[in-house]
């Protein structure tokens, strides 16, 4: 004789509203998983344009078509995704973290020359996130982060890691700030060793590890 019905899943019910509970931090995680996936399947195809050795290259060609090509896309996808969120984007912690971070990359290698600084002031302004600030507030602080680095780069840089760090309270802001860096950096289509040394080392300042992103 049957014995009584058994409900499938014991306890479903309890563990559906826990569920229910981190639908919000779910959903902000998943937007930057998604960045992830198709950052690395971007950076794959890259790879694949300079061939199997896994160095750099023979083919000066592959280097400066697909690669570019790829870079530009990444830069593109990164673009549209802090776009995305930008309406979460306008606190001053990210503002100053921000600046703080464009001027590492603009002074990555020591020095920044008078074109440099006009082109890096054009694609900040320019950024549509960034936008969410008056242009003056991002020019002074940007500045005055580049005339730090200039004078002093251990100082500099030290500085303008305490302002990068002040992002790290939110995860999403923290992420941007990186994110931002990248955008920057790779404008001119690729990235220089020295870009990606100070990119991994705000990473740390925010408690990010820098494989997320690619770096």
């Amino acid at each position: 004789m049957p014995g009584p019905a058994v409900e499938p899943f014991p306890g479903r019910g309890r563990f559906r509203g826990e569920i229910d509970q981190t639908s919000t931090e779910v959903t902000e995680m998943a937007l930057f998983d998604r960045l992830k996936d198709q950052a690395k399947s971007l950076q794959q195809q890259a790879q694949g344009g300079r061939g199997t050795t896994g160095g750099h290259g023979t083919q000066s060609g592959s280097r400066t078509g697909s690669h570019g090509g790829s870079r530009a896309q990444l830069v593109g996808l990164l673009k549209n995704q802090l776009g995305s969120i930008k309406t979460e984007l306008k606190s001053g912690a990210y503002r100053d973290a921000s600046m703080a971070m464009c001027a590492l990359v603009a002074a990555a290698d020591g020095h920044v020359d008078a074109s440099e600084m006009q082109q890096m002031e054009s694609m900040i302004l320019s950024n549509e996130v960034l936008q969410n600030f008056p242009p003056e507030q991002l020019r002074q602080r940007f500045h005055k982060h580049v005339d730090q680095l200039t004078r002093n780069f251990p100082q500099g840089k030290a500085e303008a890691m305490q302002d990068i760090a002040k992002a790290a309270k939110k995860p999403t802001e923290a992420r941007a700030v990186i994110q931002t860096g990248i955008v920057i950096a790779g404008a001119d289509g690729h990235f220089s060793q020295a870009e990606q040394m100070v990119l991994q080392e705000a990473c740390a300042a925010l408690g990010l590890n820098p494989a997320e992103f690619q770096l």
